[in-house]
């Protein structure tokens, strides 16, 4: 695992190239084939003034584990995130995915508990830590950044009660096509684009079996509302 100090000097990034403008980031990302701008949460170089490091995560290994006790804040600078929960069948549900420029496990830092799901690089990423306390007195110093940090949080509750409301009511292929909406929406594209995820990593965001997403998908090809390539799925 590489790290990085204060002096946030970054090399051997083969999959984005960054233009760095104070926070905002022009990335041209060739697993989409699109130009995306994204927004960091919080402004890196204050973040590494503050003392955070940088440190690269391989896909699948772990950033924390589920009733670990909150320490850090986190925020992607290359990569993403998959949060999720299982039972003790091992059925995983994905509670959130956070990709480039993205903070993610904020709310146990307020309230001193913790995580209530575990975290894993979901492709390998490079992602920003910095302490709880030095965390909290930025949000105390920086009134702007408190009141955009508040936001995100209220964002996120109205998207998570968006989606239980979805997967109480809706059936199968409802839910599928919401979870497909709101990734096309994140990346900003119009066309139609290859979803860079497998049917069972669909499963566990939509809480559905393996078995009905596949034929959800396949009703949804016949109906020509997704185009299925060589086991592909664009739309």
């Amino acid at each position: 695992m590489e790290i990085y100090d204060s002096n946030h000097i970054f090399f051997n990034f083969r999959k984005i190239t960054f233009v760095v403008f104070a926070s905002i980031y022009h990335v041209s990302n060739k697993k989409y084939n699109c130009k995306i701008r994204i927004l960091m949460q919080i402004d890196v170089d204050l973040l590494f003034s503050w003392g955070a490091i940088a440190k690269k995560y391989k896909r699948n290994e772990v950033v924390f584990n589920e009733n670990e006790l909150a320490q850090f804040y986190f925020q992607i600078i290359e990569g993403s995130v998959r949060m999720f929960n299982s039972n003790d069948e091992g059925k995983e549900f994905t509670q959130g995915l956070f990709c480039d420029g993205d903070s993610f496990g904020e709310p146990p830092l307020f309230i001193d508990e913790k995580y209530p799901s575990t975290a894993v690089a979901f492709h390998d990423s490079t992602i920003i830590k910095l302490s709880k306390e030095k965390f909290l007195t930025i949000l105390d110093e920086y009134p702007t950044i408190q009141r955009s940090i508040l936001k995100l949080m209220a964002q996120r509750i109205h998207n998570k009660a968006n989606t239980s409301k979805e997967i109480i009511n809706q059936k199968p292929e409802f839910r599928v096509l919401a979870f497909l909406n709101t990734f096309k929406k994140k990346s900003g594209v119009a066309e139609k684009i290859l979803i860079p995820y497998t049917r069972q990593e669909i499963a566990n965001f939509t809480g559905l079996r393996v078995e009905t997403v596949i034929r959800v998908f396949t009703k949804m090809n016949n109906c020509n509302k997704v185009e299925i390539i060589h086991h592909k799925i664009y739309y």
